[in-house]
């Protein structure tokens, strides 16, 4: 069977004072007719990544409006996982693709995690490349299948498109952060739906953290709190081009000497070059003592992400490809100044020179560093800027609602 993600209890009460009165009544409103109906989300990981911190809250809410959901895990040898990560690289871009075992590899655990889905569910979200084939084998246990892609497919490498097309046009719904990802062959396609993913702003990572225990928490780590801080938090993975950072942090120097950098990520599970990519990271930093490289196994969980985003001078996330960046939004609704590639989802979030600066070298991420952090009324102009547009697009609640809208179209 697939393995269930176990899961604590939310109330959408909670949130009424961050996203308002508005929408948590609509959300009550359309959650009436569809009190009772099983809904199903299937992924590849629990554990690192923006899909399953975004289903560690929507899943507890889906429960706490009438909706009876759950969560799981696909079933995978690290055979499949290499394959689907150079998938998730290509679909992003990479020239590399699948090889013809790979892709027999990829159809084969697909099967067996079809064959094991197990129930009748009225509604089976499926996220991102790893289970899509899912469906295929499993049609008769869902009344809706609805496939979410958390990926930039801006520019796909077309082989896997291709080879993905027949199997994502079998559902009866799929959804994307932005119109430029879908596919062309998926144009004209009724069930296309755009939705940008949100935070949970009451989650360990998000909520309210005081600037003292912040700072205590970054002192454990070897950071001088009296210092400056540049902070960038993502897993470690070239599209983050943490090494980019490095360099960008490197030029900011110059005319910063006292600047300090940290590179705070977590390692996924299905994410085996992952570690290939950290020790790249780690060589290049060439041992600088004002360097911090720290992930999840050096006890840096969500509250400890949480303090090197609250005490950061400057976040940055400077990506070349992303899907939407959420953590840009953790940043943003931390009222940090954020610098930010100008790739993927991240202008969806950052309007330029309002609500944080868009980039797209390490060059251009350094001067924008060394202008924020020489114009501390620059930084707070930004840092609010950024925190209300977070509140006010990319929260929880919002995309709780545009599930329900959803459902309530595919259920008529």
């Amino acid at each position: 069977m697939l393995q269930e993600v176990a899961l604590g209890s939310k109330s959408l009460a909670d949130y009424t004072h961050l996203s308002g009165r508005g929408v948590v009544d609509e959300i009550r409103e359309l959650a009436g007719p569809l009190e009772g109906k099983r809904v199903l989300h299937v992924s590849a990981t629990a554990f690192g990544g923006g899909v399953s911190e975004i289903l560690y809250t929507l899943v507890p809410l889906m429960r706490d409006v009438g909706m009876d959901t759950s969560w799981q895990i696909i079933m995978g040898r690290e055979e499949f996982f290499n394959a689907t990560k150079l998938l998730h690289n290509s679909l992003q871009g990479d020239p590399k693709s699948l090889s013809g075992e790979q892709w027999e590899l990829f159809d084969h655990y697909n099967s067996i995690n079809a064959e094991s889905l197990e129930g009748d569910w009225d509604f089976v979200i499926v996220h991102d490349p790893q289970p899509v084939g899912m469906r295929h084998g499993a049609r008769d246990h869902g009344k809706h299948w609805i496939w979410r892609c958390h990926i930039d497919l801006s520019e796909p490498n077309p082989d896997p498109i291709e080879r993905l097309l027949p199997l994502i046009s079998e559902y009866d719904a799929s959804v994307w952060h932005m119109e430029q990802y879908v596919p062309a062959g998926l144009n004209g396609h009724g069930g296309v739906q755009i939705v940008p993913p949100a935070i949970d702003p009451l989650s360990p990572k998000n909520m309210a953290l005081s600037a003292d225990d912040a700072s205590y928490v970054c002192e454990q780590f070897g950071i001088d709190v009296d210092r400056p801080l540049l902070c960038q938090v993502s897993r470690f993975d070239p599209w983050k081009d943490p090494i980019g950072v490095i360099d960008a942090y490197r030029d900011a120097t110059v005319e910063l000497p006292h600047l300090q950098l940290a590179l705070v990520g977590s390692m996924a599970t299905d994410d085996p070059e992952g570690w290939e990519f950290f020790r790249r990271t780690y060589e290049y930093a060439d041992s600088d003592p004002d360097i911090k490289i720290l992930n999840n196994l050096n006890n840096v969980g969500a509250i400890e992400v949480n303090a090197f985003q609250s005490q950061a001078d400057v976040l940055m996330q400077k990506s070349i490809r992303e899907g939407f960046g959420l953590t840009v939004t953790e940043g943003l609704w931390k009222s940090r100044p954020m610098i930010a590639g100008d790739v993927g989802g991240i202008p969806l979030q950052i309007v330029d020179g309002e609500s944080g600066f868009l980039v797209s070298t390490p060059a251009e991420a350094a001067q924008r560093t060394v202008q924020v952090l020489q114009d501390p009324g620059l930084g707070k102009n930004l840092g609010r800027a950024g925190k209300e547009r977070a509140r006010e697009r990319f929260l929880t609640p919002r995309l709780l609602l545009d599930w329900l809208r959803m459902f309530t179209s595919l259920e008529g």
